[in-house]
C-alpha cells in the first residue's frame, strides 16, 4: 500500500469512528508511521549529514569581546551592540520578586541578549509533494554555537537583520518563499505563528515559525547542504544526539 492509499484508508477509519477530519494531521500521522521516501532511506540521510559535518570548513576561535569587529560597548548604557544598530544587544537585567525561584526573594542580576526590535526572524520549512509523498527541505547548517558544528536546520533560519542584509552579505537562500513575495502567493501556508525563545538568556524574543507547501510542479534548485527529508526521517534524526536543531523541532511540533 502506497502513501496516498494509506492516507485514504486512515481517513476512512476516522470517518467511521466519527472523528474530526484534519487533512494535514491525517497526512502527518501517516508520514510518521514509516519511511515513505523514494529519494533515499535513513542510512542515506545519515551518510549525507556526516559528510556535511566532515566537509564544513567553519572554524571557531575564542576572542575577547573587545576584539569583535563592528561591535562595541556604549559607555552611556553599558550595553554591547553592533555598529549597524541591528542584530542583538547584550544588556543587563535585574530580577526581583523571585520567591518562586531557587535564588529566593533577593533576586539576581544577569546579562541577557535582546534582539533589536524583539522579533528575531523567520524560521521557515518548505514542504513539497514528490510523487505524492510529502518531503521537507532542511539544511545541514553550520553555526558557531553548535555542539557538533553542523545541525539539521530549517530551510530558512534568518534574523530580520539578515533578511535586510545588515551584515553586508547576500540575501538568505529561499527567503522569497517566506517573505511577502509573488512566489509565496503561489504556495500554501500551513503554519505561521510567533514562537517564543529561551527566556532565561533571550529577552522577550520571538521568532516567526512557518511551514509553507510549494506546488508539486514548482521546480526548486537544491544547493549543496540542503536535502529533502520525510517527516519520518526527521523524527528518526531527532533521536541521534544533537543532530536536529530546536527550530526544526519547534516547527514540526504542531503536526
Amino acid at each position: 500500500m502506497n502513501f496516498s492509499e494509506s492516507v485514504m484508508k486512515y481517513k476512512q477509519f476516522l470517518i467511521g469512528n466519527d472523528q474530526e477530519i484534519d487533512q494535514l494531521r491525517i497526512d502527518t500521522h501517516v508520514e510518521s508511521y514509516c519511511d515513505w521516501s523514494e529519494l533515499g532511506g535513513i542510512e542515506d540521510v545519515k551518510a549525507w549529514f556526516l559528510e556535511a559535518q566532515e566537509k564544513r570548513a567553519l572554524e571557531l576561535e575564542d576572542i575577547s569581546l573587545s576584539e569583535c569587529r563592528g561591535w562595541s560597548l556604549n559607555k552611556e548604557t553599558g550595553w554591547f551592540s553592533h555598529q549597524s544598530g541591528e542584530f542583538f544587544i547584550i544588556q543587563g537585567v535585574r530580577i526581583s520578586q523571585s520567591n518562586d525561584r531557587e535564588v529566593g526573594g533577593n533576586g539576581w542580576d544577569q546579562p541577557i541578549l535582546r534582539q533589536v526590535g524583539y522579533n528575531g526572524g523567520i524560521l521557515g520549512l518548505l514542504r513539497k509533494r514528490i510523487n505524492d509523498i510529502p518531503y521537507y527541505l532542511v539544511e545541514a547548517k553550520a553555526e558557531p554555537g553548535n555542539p557538533d558544528k553542523v545541525q539539521i536546520s530549517p530551510t530558512l533560519q534568518a534574523t530580520f537583520s539578515n533578511l535586510k542584509m545588515a551584515h553586508g552579505g547576500r540575501k538568505p537562500l529561499f527567503s522569497e518563499f517566506f517573505e511577502d513575495t509573488p512566489i509565496r502567493n503561489d504556495c500554501e501556508i500551513l503554519f505561521d505563528q510567533w514562537m517564543s525563545e529561551d527566556g532565561g538568556r533571550l529577552h522577550l524574543k520571538k521568532n516567526k515559525g512557518m511551514l509553507v507547501e510549494v506546488p508539486k510542479n514548482m521546480e526548486i534548485k537544491i544547493p549543496y547542504g540542503f536535502k529533502w527529508l520525510t517527516l519520518y526521517q526527521i523524527k528518526e534524526c531527532i533521536k541521534i544526539n544533537s543532530w536536529v536543531n530546536p527550530h526544526v523541532r519547534g516547527i514540526i511540533s504542531h503536526l
